[in-house]
């Protein structure tokens, strides 16, 4: 029986090698290379026996060499906002079960609306020489990929395009879906709507102020000053923006909100006044249909943009279509009640 080799110790740096899977085994090197990259050429005897060698030393390989070899490593790095949004959750997700299609793990972080994080954040992933970044900007300056994408790495902006370069993107129709809200909410009635809404350099917010501004335009309607209210989606501001609006002489008598979040923090100020306001949101929330009423939302498709997005990678890194496109999905109005509570005076 050969000698069975003491078992490394758990201290970082002294994994098991392929030299401790032989020498446990009693085989060769090649013979442990071939059943550890899958190879022909062993007989199932030896390879359970390698095998059993493998799972009792806590082997793993280390594949450092083999992406030298092919110059590929099988990930790709998401960029995401913010981890905790569902709606990022859901895009990520998708990305992730397409990435797993394709035999490719997912790496992904936060940029928390940062753009000093967002270019560290992807710059790292590049560094780790993963194949591929899907890009949900923070910024509006992505020349900083340029010698990335120039070196092979396939990029895909998600949710908002690159700025001052030429990138594929993927985008929901933000500027028509929230003309068709605000549109909705004209329909019933209402004249004073207020908008709140995230910073207004995000691509997002000023496509939704955009369609907010249209949709009041096409109704003959002037936009007052105080009926509108972009900046960070923190609570206290929003909250502030929306008893801003509900207040005074002529309080709006409906809110067009231009965020998931921005939605919550509103149907918390209109639970503590009696009198109805009419309100209609930019993304879906859970439980919005079990509110009372129910949460009339202008909603995305996030798995879509993940999904589709995704799709677009991985067709870069197979040789697909060079020429960057512009992609734009749908969005959908779903009524449920809130937006369609007619004016209280």
């Amino acid at each position: 029986m050969p000698e069975t080799p003491r078992r490394p110790d758990s201290r970082y740096g002294n994994r098991p090698t392929m030299k401790d899977v032989a020498a446990r085994a009693g085989v060769g090197l090649k013979t442990v290379s071939r059943v550890v990259n899958g190879e022909p050429g062993v007989t199932p005897e030896t390879e359970r026996r390698v095998q059993e060698s493998i799972e009792a030393l806590g082997f793993r390989r280390n594949d450092s060499a083999r992406v030298l070899r092919k110059g590929r490593t099988s990930s790709v790095g998401l960029v995401l906002e913010d981890l905790a949004d569902p709606f990022y959750g859901a895009l990520g997700r998708a990305v992730e079960e397409v990435a797993r299609a394709h035999g490719t793990l997912l790496i992904n972080g936060s940029s928390a609306e940062d753009p000093e994080r967002e270019q560290e954040l992807a710059l790292a992933l590049c560094a780790r020489r993963v194949d591929g970044l899907v890009v949900i900007p923070a910024g509006d300056d992505h020349r900083y990929l340029e010698p990335e994408i120039k070196a092979g790495v396939a990029t895909v902006f998600v949710d908002r395009p690159a700025g001052r370069i030429e990138a594929d993107c993927v985008l929901s129709d933000n500027f028509g879906g929230a003309r068709e809200g605000v549109a909705h909410l004209i329909a019933h009635g209402h004249r004073r709507i207020g908008f709140i809404g995230d910073m207004p350099r995000i691509h997002t917010a000023a496509e939704r102020l955009r369609g907010y501004r249209t949709a009041m335009e096409d109704a003959g309607i002037a936009v007052e000053d105080a009926w509108m209210s972009l900046g960070v989606t923190d609570p206290r501001r929003v909250r502030r923006a929306a008893e801003e609006m509900l207040d005074g002489p002529d309080p709006v008598t409906a809110v067009f909100s231009g965020n998931n979040r921005v939605t919550v923090t509103v149907i918390r100020v209109l639970a503590e006044r009696s009198r109805r306001v009419a309100l209609v949101g930019f993304d879906d929330l859970e439980l919005a249909d079990l509110l009372q009423p129910g949460v009339t939302v202008v909603a995305q498709d996030p798995a879509a943009l993940g999904r589709t997005a995704a799709e677009r990678l991985f067709r870069q890194l197979e040789g697909g279509p060079v020429t960057p496109e512009r992609i734009e999905l749908p969005t959908r109005l779903i009524a449920r009640g809130s937006g369609e509570l007619p004016p209280a005076d």
